[in-house]
């Protein structure tokens, strides 16, 4: 019987679909400075998708290096609109400023997954999706941030499509789970063929 896989993250999200996809977990933080790393990709104009990428392994790496014997997923998201990468809100007031921006427009969601076995890198994928927002009114916004309270700042763009955040969208193009902050799919079709899911 396998090992459990390790989920470089403590993301609730992240945890929960793969629990509830059947798989058996191990979720184990991994201590990057994304905001430095961040900085540097985009001095550096890394595309966001690659930025995604590089991010998710970062993460996985990290993990993977004190677990050799271990298969190891990383993952992250990137949002850009306009050519701004959006990051994962730190007040009420960023969240309520992100929103207002992303309000009527559309916008790109880059979810990166990177799976390290025995320390090495030998899978990854990038989910896409291009999301619309609806012209909602400023009393909708105002009363989305008081029902979501934390929850906004667990998610990069300050909204949970899976709850209430789904009141945001006219629209969403492309992969359901790589909004939620994964490409699931994708994943667990390499791992069914590793033999680590074997639903």
């Amino acid at each position: 019987m396998p090992q459990p896989l390790i989920l470089a993250s403590q993301s609730a999200a992240r945890c929960e679909m793969l629990q509830n996809a059947g798989l058996s977990l191990e979720c184990h933080s991994a201590r990057i400075d994304e905001s430095t790393i961040k900085a540097s990709l985009l001095g550096q104009n890394v595309p966001p998708r690659n930025m995604a990428d590089a991010l998710a392994d970062m993460k996985a790496r990290q993990v993977a290096v004190k677990h050799p014997d271990r298969m190891v997923l990383g993952a992250d998201q990137i949002l850009v609109h306009k050519g701004k990468i959006f990051d994962k809100p730190t007040s009420l007031e960023v969240a309520k400023s992100q929103l207002l921006t992303l309000r009527g427009q559309s916008h790109l969601l880059f979810s990166a997954a990177v799976i390290y076995d025995q320390a090495m890198p030998v899978w990854r994928h990038i989910g896409r999706a291009e999301l619309t927002m609806r012209d909602f009114s400023s009393a909708f916004l105002d009363s989305y941030l008081r029902q979501m309270g934390d929850d906004l700042f667990t998610t990069v763009g300050g909204y949970k499509l899976e709850s209430l955040g789904s009141q945001l969208f006219l629209s969403v193009k492309g992969d359901y789970f790589s909004v939620l902050g994964l490409p699931l799919l994708e994943v667990l079709g390499f791992l069914r063929g590793k033999g680590v899911c074997q639903i």
